[in-house]
């Protein structure tokens, strides 16, 4: 196989991996009724991972599969309800750097366009980055 090429520094950016729009409906927020009654949450995921390998060899098992990473984040924003979406962004975030060694950073942005403000938004959303050294050196 070809060696990967390197750049001046020998290092090389990042390639991505990007879900956009994910659409699940879930009961997640501080007022009680949006913990009873299920609302419309968005999520985008931005992964960085290396796809030289899969680039040259065209081959699925070397990369990850985006139909399990889509039903992964359906799965946790259908799990229990939290109140805040940055507690349902780190969750998410933190279940893809811990199931996959091959990210080395991820990005979750989770939308509620439906948020109960009183001003007129089209959008609410937050973002969790979450980086591979970092993560490793978190304590459980």
């Amino acid at each position: 196989m070809t060696e990967h090429p390197k750049s001046d520094d020998d290092v090389m950016p990042l390639d991505e991996i990007r879900l956009t729009g994910i659409q699940i409906r879930a009961s997640h927020g501080v007022m009680p009724h949006e913990q009873m009654v299920p609302q419309t949450f968005i999520v985008d995921m931005t992964a960085k991972i290396d796809l030289f390998t899969p680039s040259m060899s065209d081959d699925l098992s070397h990369t990850i599969d985006y139909g399990q990473l889509a039903e992964m984040i359906a799965n946790i924003v259908r799990d229990e309800p939290v109140r805040l979406i940055e507690a349902l962004a780190g969750t998410i975030a933190d279940e893809i750097m811990g199931s996959f060694e091959s990210i080395h950073a991820v990005a979750i942005t989770v939308h509620k366009p439906q948020a109960p403000i009183n001003e007129l938004v089209t959008d609410v959303s937050v973002t969790i980055n979450r980086v591979r050294d970092a993560y490793t050196s978190r304590i459980w």
